[in-house]
């Protein structure tokens, strides 16, 4: 049977993600506080040559392993594929890459496995923290080899995102704790698998390769990521962008979802 007709193992997807997002970490660390070039995308986003050097790596290495794949990635979308294997790469060689330039820490490398519009194996690598988060479907979630299972809030609920999604749950002072802002959406929702966050709005027009790979991770965690329609984000679809978006788990997550289901957007 031709491989194009077998799914890789969930296993082997998630070894070859982590591999390969380790050595993308290694690359970008070595631009990381050393003032790498940096110039403008169209819609006035910052981008670096550390961006561009890491996209490299990871198209050549990844696609080298499994030719038959696509590809998407924030930094080559003129590269765009569909792959004959029904398996995607989706890519954010640097997820907070307005961060990476000024220093801070909260960034990562993404990466995702997409099949049927939806993650089946995800890898962050957060190097300047030195944190990796990985997740297979039905295989869990896990943090440097912790498990991440997430829970309901300890105290007052700590969550994230833009001032006027929150100020809409109309929590009183006492049950919330306004997180602050982490500049890296994956990392984001990675905080919310692993319980710093307990939710987190996410704003209109994030791109796939801004969720794939942290949704994975806090889907497998036992949280979710929704749209304003309480379904789950599809990938790989004609446009990247998405709408607003909650993430978190239980009555919490339940009430975020109902605040941003009469949006527009």
């Amino acid at each position: 049977m031709p491989v194009t007709d077998v799914a890789k193992p969930l296993e082997g997807e998630i070894a070859l993600l982590s591999d390969a997002a380790a050595r993308a970490g290694e690359i970008a660390m070595r631009y990381f506080r050393r003032d790498p070039g940096v110039w403008m995308k169209v819609g006035n986003s910052p981008v670096s040559e550390a961006d561009i050097a890491v996209d490299t790596f990871l198209r050549e290495t990844l696609l080298r392993a499994r030719p038959d794949y696509g590809w998407l990635s924030e930094e080559t979308l003129d590269a765009r594929s569909a792959g004959s294997a029904g398996r995607v790469f989706i890519v954010d060689p640097i997820d907070g890459t307005r961060a990476f330039i000024e220093g801070q820490k909260s960034w990562c490398v993404s990466v995702a496995i997409v099949e049927d519009g939806r993650p089946v194996a995800g890898v962050l690598d957060c190097p300047a923290r030195e944190e990796r988060f990985w997740a297979g479907r039905g295989r869990g979630a896990w943090k440097n080899g912790t498990v991440l299972k997430v829970g309901p809030p300890k105290g007052p609920a700590r969550i994230a995102g833009p001032k006027e999604l929150v100020d809409r749950l109309a929590l009183p002072a006492e049950r919330l704790e306004r997180a602050t802002y982490v500049p890296s959406l994956a990392y984001r929702i990675a905080m919310v698998a692993d319980g710093r966050l307990d939710a987190s709005f996410v704003k209109p027009n994030s791109h796939d390769w801004d969720l794939a790979a942290a949704d994975l991770v806090l889907g497998e965690a036992g949280g979710s990521l929704q749209t304003r329609l309480g379904q789950p984000p599809d990938y790989f679809q004609a446009d990247p962008r998405h709408g607003t978006l909650a993430a978190g788990s239980g009555a919490l997550l339940e009430r975020l979802s109902l605040s941003i289901a009469g949006l527009d957007h």
